[in-house]
Order: structure tokens, then C-alpha cells, then sequence
């Protein structure tokens, strides 16, 4: 069957009922399939990812196999200076509501 070419033709939005090109008829899509609706390429609202989760196999592992444990624990927790604040040899006190940096020179 073959249809007519509508240079000039027009139609109805389904959603407005606005006059449109009928090129620039769409139809509506909801969920992955056609609602057979004809909207207005400015008033169609595309079909959003998130409408098919569950329908996607999704992997996000979050273990990992044969694991390697940090060996340094000890120096990963020591206290470190840094210029101009202090050098390695920097102590620190502390206390509850005072702190006293002393820096040695």
C-alpha cells in the first residue's frame, strides 16, 4: 500500500491538540513500546533509562579475589611534619579544647 507524500499536510497533536506538520508528529513512546499516540516533537517526553531497571542485567561486584592486606600498618598511622609547619622530628600535644605545636629548630 502506498500513501501519499502530505508535503502540506497536517494533524493533531494527541497530547495538546495543537496543530502540527504531519512530520513533525511523533509517536509516543512509554515503557519501550508505542502508546500510539502522536505528539508534537516540543511536548514528547522520551522514554527515561531508569523506566528499565530490572530489565538490564547490571554486575557491580564488590569484593576482590585473593585480597593483599596492607603489610605497613605501622608507618600508614604514624604522624608525619611537613614545612613550613614542621619537619619530621615535629612533636604534638594535645589536649581538650587547647592545642600546643612545638617545632623543634
Amino acid at each position: 500500500m502506498t500513501y501519499a507524500a502530505g508535503k502540506k499536510a497536517f494533524g493533531f497533536c494527541d497530547r495538546t491538540g495543537f496543530r502540527y506538520p504531519l512530520s513533525d508528529l511523533v509517536w509516543e513512546i512509554r515503557d519501550g513500546k508505542k502508546t500510539g499516540m502522536r505528539v508534537g516533537r516540543d511536548v514528547v517526553d522520551p522514554d527515561h533509562p531508569q523506566n528499565f531497571l530490572g530489565r538490564v542485567r547490571v554486575v557491580d561486584p564488590q569484593s576482590l579475589r585473593d585480597p593483599r592486606p596492607d603489610t605497613s600498618l605501622a608507618e600508614s598511622r604514624a604522624l608525619f611534619g611537613w614545612k613550613p609547619v614542621g619537619d619530621p622530628v615535629t612533636s604534638m600535644v594535645g589536649a581538650v579544647g587547647v592545642v600546643t605545636v612545638t617545632t623543634g629548630g
